[in-house]
């Protein structure tokens, strides 16, 4: 039987070039491999402030977009988590062996805190990765395909189930992280910065074409090409390394060479990005489209996704608190 993998996406906007490298490209050719299945964390999305009138409507865009990139809900488990309501119930419970400290020295705690301390900092962007490990562990997953910046959130997880099993009695399996190709990819105005919703840098799957080429044409690139006629080093440039995502070998060649010797300049080489871009990003956008033309066939795949895992969700939670003498 396949090792069974989890992951999952806030709808927290607009998904974006970064979620597509970082993490659905790698789910779909995850498919075949493992017994998948994947996650709207919805309850994650609440932990900043947010528009509840929009909340649905993210859900529902963030799914299509997912189906659209190839998450095959023939071949995979595609649900909503809220629909599922043992994830909170085990989080509570994970909390309470969870030690405070451990979650303080959460790096991502720390920057998100800094970036929503106006607004004030809420507990559940503390319990943040409890919350993460208990939608994990509620399925048992074995594989997390994860960004280098969800490492730290799934060693975390990792150690909480170790720490239930030495308490409790052998229960969960410990999670084992799957390093995803394009770990970070950074934002076209500052690439010193991760492509995120938080920090406004993104280019959406769905974003119009003219928008999408303004951002491009706009990037920065290497600094040391100040004029056309500057030779630079593509390794330092951001427009490069989003070449080596959606350009031919050919096109890379071509590219870094002219780089290198003047022989392009850096308009002509985000052309090329450009063209390469839309190529994957056209037949997204247009099933997309489709899919949200028609959202009763979408919701209806997300109330199956959380039937299936309703059930494998409820028979972990009964081995849970019959470990824990709840019942």
């Amino acid at each position: 039987m396949s090792k069974r993998l989890f992951s999952g996406i806030q709808p927290s906007g607009d998904i974006h070039i970064g979620n597509y490298l970082g993490a659905m490209k790698n789910w779909v050719a995850l498919i075949p491999q493992f017994e998948c299945i994947y996650c709207i964390v919805d309850y994650h999305a609440i932990t900043v402030p947010y528009e509840p009138s929009e909340m649905q409507h993210r859900i529902l865009n963030a799914a299509a977009v997912n189906i659209a990139c190839g998450i095959d809900p023939e071949r995979c488990t595609l649900f909503v988590q809220s629909h599922v309501p043992e994830h909170t119930e085990l989080a509570w419970i994970l909390n309470t062996i969870t030690p405070i400290g451990d979650l303080q020295r959460m790096t991502q705690f720390k920057e998100k805190a800094r970036q929503h301390e106006t607004a004030g900092v809420c507990a559940g962007l503390l319990n943040y990765p409890v919350l993460m490990a208990a939608d994990i562990l509620l399925y048992k997953g074995e594989v997390v395909p994860v960004g280098e910046d969800q490492l730290q959130h799934l060693e975390l997880a990792r150690e909480i189930a170790r720490r239930f099993n030495s308490r409790f009695g052998p229960l969960f399996p410990e999670p084992q992280p799957r390093l995803t190709a394009a770990a970070r990819v950074m934002g076209l105005d500052d690439p010193t910065k991760k492509m995120s919703k938080s920090m406004g840098n993104t280019v959406g799957l769905l974003e119009n074409p003219d928008s999408i080429w303004e951002k491009v044409r706009t990037g920065v690139t290497d600094p040391a090409r100040k004029r056309r006629s500057d030779p630079g080093e593509p390794t330092k440039c951001n427009i490069y390394s989003l070449h080596q995502h959606f350009s031919t070998p050919e096109d890379l060649e071509h590219v870094a060479q002219g780089c290198r010797s003047a022989g392009i300049g850096c308009i002509d080489c985000k052309k090329i990005l450009f063209e390469r871009m839309m190529a994957v990003l056209d037949p997204i956008r247009k099933r997309a489209e489709e899919l949200l033309a028609e959202p009763d066939g979408v919701w209806d795949v997300l109330r199956r996704g959380a039937d299936r895992c309703r059930q494998i969700a409820a028979t972990t939670m009964d081995e849970v608190r019959k470990a824990m003498g709840l019942r």
